[in-house]
């Protein structure tokens, strides 16, 4: 009986700790979910920073207007679409959505439809400006993925680069799992590509589009930009409905 006692005192005692220890847990699991939402959505839900790949953090976009247009100061750090961007659409359009993307990225997938959507609605006036925005820490199959989908672009051309988006955006998990077999259903000869990817040739090619999304204020994906003809901007965070995009696309043709 004096060693249950003893026992049960013993427990009493430690009874606080697990209490503690549970709640810093059950803390430290939101803080992840939480955070792993925020990346994938790429919308904010407070003022906050984001750890580059190399262990650097990137200001938020401050002080963004409510409507989500950019002062001239922000627009400016966005690198204007030049040659070495995928546009999907009509290169002299009035209205580029450029979006900042991750192959690997639920929320990604689901917006796809959105901007095919888009431009089936715009025509001529809006095109599509993909680039590439892998979010390492969370998805360590989306840089991989970039680099491929430069080398099919760089061996098949845009077609087939489109075709290798349209795939992985529709089925994720087996396009990820057999990059290669995408690769030549775009066109694309399996060895060339298998090469290409070994060569690291695009490998800068993926961080310098990821480096601009940091610097013009991408926190994470989609990270969509509507720019009009005058260079102003408006930023979209986040895998909005067609009906919310439109508002801003329709802002940005009548101003």
């Amino acid at each position: 009986m004096a060693f249950e006692k003893t026992n049960q005192l013993g427990v009493e005692k430690l009874l606080p700790v697990f209490v503690v220890i549970s709640v810093f847990l059950a803390f430290a699991v939101g803080v992840l979910w939480n955070k792993v939402s925020y990346l994938e959505n790429g919308t904010p839900t407070s003022k906050t920073v984001t750890p580059t790949a190399n262990g650097a953090a990137a200001d938020a976009v401050a002080n963004q207007p409510k409507n989500g247009k950019l002062t001239e100061d922000q627009a400016a750090k966005l690198t204007p679409v030049n040659d070495k961007d995928h546009v999907r659409g009509n290169k002299n359009a009035k209205v580029f959505l450029v979006e900042y993307s991750d192959l690997q990225c639920p929320y990604c997938s689901s917006f796809h439809p959105t901007t095919t959507q888009i431009l089936e609605e715009y025509g001529d006036k809006v095109a599509l400006v993909y680039r590439h925005f892998p979010l390492d820490q969370i998805h360590p199959q989306a840089r991989p993925a970039a680099v491929a989908s430069e080398c099919i672009a760089d061996l098949g051309g845009q077609d087939a680069y489109w075709k290798f988006l349209d795939a992985v955006f529709a089925d994720q998990k087996g396009s990820l799992a057999d990059m290669s077999s995408i690769a030549v259903k775009a066109g694309v000869s399996k060895v060339a590509f298998q090469t290409c990817i070994d060569s690291g040739k695009f490998d800068s090619a993926v961080e310098e589009d990821y480096q601009s999304g940091l610097t013009v204020g991408i926190t994470g994906t989609p990270g969509s930009l509507v720019v009009n003809e005058k260079g102003e901007v408006w930023l979209v965070p986040g895998a909005l409905p067609f009906a919310q995009l439109k508002t801003t696309i329709d802002e940005a043709l009548a101003s």
